[in-house]
């Protein structure tokens, strides 16, 4: 959306030409036309990530996890070891990044590192006040 706003006041108040925003955002001219023209390109967000090239390993990444949940914490699997052993074991060509992805994801959904309670911190900001022990000096004018 931050580049949306760019190109409409490129346009608007620096009148700047399709061709130069184009050159500057690195966007085509087409959909720089359908921007100014007010149409929104509606990006979505996936429902459920697809995992190609890891889909033949994700049993293997399912049981490792389930069998974490035994262990103790400091001798569970990171995903950093999860993609090493893929790697190492099974000649896994994918990344890293989509491992990563994915043990997140079923951490979550085998509830290995679920999320804590969480309370959130509110204060008054006219009674409370943080205080250095320090030294200080203050100049207090009384009337």
């Amino acid at each position: 959306m931050d580049q949306y706003e760019y190109i409409r006041t490129a346009k608007r108040v620096y009148d700047k030409s399709i061709r130069e925003i184009a050159r500057e955002t690195g966007h085509d001219r087409k959909t720089i036309k359908k921007i100014l023209r007010g149409k929104n390109l509606s990006y979505t967000v996936r429902e459920t990530q697809p995992y190609p090239v890891l889909g033949p390993f994700i049993d293997k990444i399912d049981n490792w996890l389930a069998a974490d949940k035994e262990v103790n914490p400091k001798q569970r699997h990171t995903a950093v070891r999860i993609y090493h052993r893929l790697t190492d074991e099974f000649d896994f060509k994918g990344s890293e990044t989509s491992v990563r992805r994915y043990v997140r994801e079923a951490k979550i959904r085998i509830g290995l590192n679920a999320c804590k309670a969480f309370i959130p911190c509110e204060k008054n900001i006219a009674s409370e006040a943080e205080v250095d022990w320090g030294t200080s000096d203050i100049y207090l004018r009384l009337r």
